[in-house]
């Protein structure tokens, strides 16, 4: 399970500014920071409103998926950009971690999505919504795949439950089945610290939101923007690399 102790660190909304001008801001959504009202005031459209008093986020992430959002200055260039998303011409790339040596090959998942009772969303051919992701094995390991994930449409929990569809869910997602990862399952002459319990590397589920490409709400330039990994997924693929190479 993941651990339930990880809190995000504080943060100013000006350290998260990937990019800014009249319009648009992009920024690197960290995790464990909800997107939208979480009963905190340390949610990033809290944060968003205080820098700018007329910003609207234009997409969201989970709370525990980091990465690239989308904010847009004022109702017209929000407006513009919700037009670009109901359209579906927004481009998203995902990066995520998955257990098992996999290779998907820009494989298309198109499965309709349920949400259930208990928060999980399932494939449901008669009630679920249309939803389409293209999977792509991007590096494998010798027990694990780095796989980047593009959704077409923007379901709740949609790559979560696409990748468990596949028989294989994100590395830390427990809803979904995923296990966490442990240092002491990779170093073979791992030494415990007799102190304390030995936490996962991956402090949750490992699901970034890694790109971004839309058209300037103003100039109608296409634009794509990155975000860096967050500490805890870079940790992990740094491991993967010493201990895990194929």
């Amino acid at each position: 399970m993941s651990n339930p102790e990880f809190k995000p660190k504080f943060v100013r909304f000006e350290d998260l500014i990937l990019f800014e001008d009249e319009a648009i801001i992009l920024v690197n959504k960290p995790l464990a920071m909800a997107s939208l009202d979480d009963k905190s005031n340390r949610n990033l459209n809290h944060l968003a409103k205080i820098y700018h008093p007329e910003a609207q986020l234009c997409h969201r992430l989970d709370k525990m998926t980091s990465g690239i959002l989308l904010i847009a200055k004022g109702k017209e260039n929000y407006r513009t950009i919700a037009l670009q998303f109901q359209r579906r011409e927004v481009s998203k790339t995902y990066m995520t971690l998955v257990k098992g040596v996999h290779h998907f090959d820009e494989q298309i998942v198109d499965l309709p999505l349920l949400v259930t009772t208990n928060k999980r969303v399932v494939p449901h051919k008669n009630d679920g919504k249309k939803a389409t992701t293209i999977v792509t094995a991007e590096k494998r390991f010798r027990n694990f795949t780095l796989v980047r994930c593009q959704p077409i449409t923007g379901r709740t929990h949609q790559i979560r439950a696409h990748m468990t569809a596949l028989g294989c869910p994100i590395v830390g997602d427990a809803l979904y089945g995923g296990e966490d990862l442990y240092l002491s399952s990779l170093k073979r002459r791992y030494k415990p610290n007799g102190r304390r319990e030995e936490r996962p590397l991956n402090q949750g589920y490992l699901l970034h939101s890694m790109s971004l490409t839309f058209r300037h709400p103003i100039s109608d330039e296409e634009m794509t923007f990155t975000s860096p990994y967050p500490k805890n997924f870079s940790v992990v693929l740094r491991q993967l690399g010493k201990y895990d190479e194929g």
